[in-house]
């Protein structure tokens, strides 16, 4: 039976890793780094992230707002507010929640913030700079998940990873990340032909396919460590990942459940996300 992972357990010491960061940094330069958040309309469960990254931030000593539009508020508006936070030296991240309403673009909201600011991790240059090797703001689930395969003692040089899902929020970023760890990586999809067998050769899978239970037991290979970032909903509206976790933890040496696993990470990342762009603007 595989080892749990416990995402609640490593995210708070993340958490408490920023505290102490956040702390220094106020020592050091007279005020708590900065981090606002942009959120537009009445989605329910954004509201919810939104209010939990509020009092993650606090706990961490990090400052922040929250700003607030309306469900019809234009492009334009978005982006002017976006500017206003560029410009403003007390923020340091700036996130805008998504999903945003369909008058938006979000592609126009990532080119406009700025990518020192860029604590999300999607802005084009810190891409080009993750995949160049390059230090920058990396995408916080794919350094979430990289961080609980460490903490979970994975060893990835020389290993061969699969990722299941080409995202460019968490797919295309997670391969990035384990290619710098020296494993070696086969991006795969929902459409990757003999995706079982890919699997069977893995050391290391890494599930983020959007899909319910897509990922089932038999295709672990005996041994391998396994990172599931689907959040979806079962038949009967439970949440679950995109592996078939009973099945994959009978083979798996370690797993992360769901919820319980990556998700927990996210924020942890996004607040030493917000910390790295504060130090890194400071020392401009």
């Amino acid at each position: 039976m595989a080892e749990r992972i416990d995402g609640k357990a490593i995210a708070a010491l993340v958490r408490d890793e920023v505290a102490q960061d956040a702390a220094e940094f106020e020592k050091k330069y007279g005020r708590k780094p900065g981090l606002d958040v942009v959120l537009v309309g009445d989605d329910a469960a954004s509201a919810v992230y939104v209010r939990n990254k509020e009092a993650a931030a606090a706990k961490a000593n990090i400052s922040g707002a929250i700003h607030r539009l309306p469900a019809d508020a234009s492009e334009e508006d978005v982006l002017a507010k976006v500017a206003e936070l560029n410009a403003n030296d007390a923020v340091d991240g700036i996130l805008v929640q998504f999903p945003v309403p369909e008058q938006i673009s979000q592609k126009r909201i990532l080119e406009t913030i700025s990518p020192k600011k860029d604590v999300d991790g999607l802005h084009a240059e810190n891409v080009g700079k993750l995949w160049s090797g390059h230090d920058g703001l990396v995408a916080c689930t794919p350094s979430g998940s990289m961080r609980l395969l460490k903490e979970a003692g994975v060893t990835l040089a020389g290993k061969r990873a699969i990722v299941i899902g080409r995202s460019n929020l968490v797919g295309k970023p997670i391969a990035a990340l384990l290619l710098k760890e020296n494993a070696t990586v086969t991006l795969a999809h929902s459409r990757t032909e003999n995706l079982k067998e890919r699997c069977l050769e893995a050391d290391v899978i890494i599930a983020a396919v959007g899909r319910p239970l897509f990922v089932k037991g038999d295709w672990v290979k005996p041994g391998a460590a396994v990172i599931d970032v689907g959040i979806n909903r079962n038949e009967a509206g439970k949440l679950c990942g995109d592996v078939d976790y009973e099945q994959a933890a009978q083979r798996a040496a370690v797993i992360t459940p769901v919820p319980g696993g990556v998700g927990p990470m996210t924020i942890a990342m996004l607040l030493k996300n917000t910390v790295k762009a504060a130090i890194a603007r400071e020392s401009e």
